[in-house]
């Protein structure tokens, strides 16, 4: 069995200007964006007491994003987010115009008119934006990468975009969408890949992450938990990582919480960027075959990036086996602690804390990031059984064994 590969940040900092993208004022946007659709609803915190006191942590907490929106996953709230911020733009308007009833509504089509929103995705991704554009009475095309599973491309098709899979990975599924968009009348690509040129959206998708970060805070306030000591934040381009650490960096300057990354060990650009130590971004090419389907991205995100090299703490390269091991255990929990069906992209941060806590191979990781029985972890599943078929084989048939 292969081992998790580590590395503690020793990266010079930066001059620190895109933490900005996730101040507080900037979340609270974008919260009450997502909070003016009907089909808000604040996603659950589960609490693993018993999985807590198995592993000898405090307390663990999981964010359970498969119930956002209906549609499984986290990800719609940074493509709408953005979709909204763009139209607003477009208009002239403040985005504090640009709420569900007005962007729905017989107006905003004689006053805009239509888009067309480009974008690559594994599947949430691109499932959010199509769906947000279904909603907004907009168009939306999808590229998705070659093995991307039949459901999620059903699932997107089935709210009315054009989505293809193509034979290339995710990152030149991504300079497809680009290229398109460019050559489309009212065409814009969605996407939080962030390059040179190309900042401006994947910042806005960043901010609209931050509403699930936003929401775990008041949860674990009303459980009396100020602050979680330690934050393990999965990454694939590495958007949501830095919109999560940079939201809590945000709230809490003077003694921020340590902050995890974890990558499939197939696409670790961020721990090889890590591993580098001089700050420089890095880039994994190739198919990067992994189950993490959602985390299979060899790029950076530049933004992203400069937050990460500020404030993580440790980098981490997981293989596959990780994260079916936490899907098994968020499926069967302990007695008395609540099921969570988390996906492969989404359940990796309960098999690196698993494995941090009871194999001796990590001690050191452990020792360092000083994870014990004062700690309070918080995990985001991002994602619940976006392929049904693939989830089962995994927890019921046992796929990716640990021996």
């Amino acid at each position: 069995m292969e081992n998790i590969k580590w590395t503690l940040n020793a990266m010079p900092k930066s001059d620190d200007r895109h933490l900005q993208i996730m101040s507080l004022d900037n979340v609270s946007t974008a919260r009450a964006f997502h909070k003016s659709f009907p089909q808000y609803a604040v996603t659950p915190l589960a609490r693993l007491d018993g999985m807590a006191a198995r592993l000898g942590l405090g307390n663990l907490f999981v964010k359970d994003e498969s119930y956002r929106f209906g549609l499984n996953a986290f990800k719609v709230l940074g493509g709408a987010f953005a979709m909204a911020r763009y139209i607003a733009g477009e208009m002239g308007r403040d985005i504090g115009e640009m709420n569900y009833a007005y962007l729905t509504s017989a107006q905003f089509r004689r006053d805009f008119g239509q888009a067309t929103f480009f974008t690559a995705t594994d599947g949430n991704h691109g499932r959010g934006v199509a769906w947000a554009a279904n909603k907004l009475g907009q168009k939306a095309v999808v590229h998705m990468p070659k093995g991307s599973a039949k459901m999620r491309f059903d699932n997107i098709a089935r709210e009315g975009a054009k989505v293809t899979i193509e034979e290339m990975n995710y990152d030149d599924c991504v300079r497809l969408a680009a290229r398109e968009a460019a050559q489309t009348e009212h065409g814009v690509v969605v996407q939080d890949t962030a390059w040179e040129g190309y900042e401006e959206i994947p910042a806005w998708i960043m901010q609209g992450y931050g509403s699930m970060a936003q929401e775990a805070v008041e949860q674990l306030r009303a459980l009396e938990v100020n602050r979680p000591t330690h934050v393990f934040v999965q990454a694939g381009v590495g958007s949501l990582a830095s919109a999560v650490v940079g939201f809590f960096a945000n709230l809490f300057p003077s003694n921020p919480p340590k902050f995890v990354i974890m990558e499939a060990e197939s696409a670790a650009c961020l721990y090889k960027g890590a591993c580098q130590g001089d700050g420089s971004p890095a880039i994994v090419t190739g198919d990067l075959p992994t189950i993490m389907a959602g985390l299979a991205c060899g790029e950076p995100n530049t933004l992203g990036w400069d937050i990460l090299r500020n404030h993580a703490d440790a980098f981490l390269a997981c293989p596959d086996w990780v994260s079916a091991t936490g899907m098994r255990m968020l499926a069967a929990p302990l007695r008395g602690d609540p099921a969570v069906t988390s996906g492969e992209s989404g359940a990796v941060g309960m098999g690196v804390v698993a494995a941090l806590m009871t194999d001796p191979a990590y001690a050191g990781l452990k020792e360092a990031l000083q994870l014990n029985r004062d700690s309070a972890v918080l995990l985001f599943s991002t994602e619940g059984d976006t392929d049904p078929e693939k989830y089962r084989r995994i927890v019921w048939g046992g796929e990716y064994p640990t021996v």
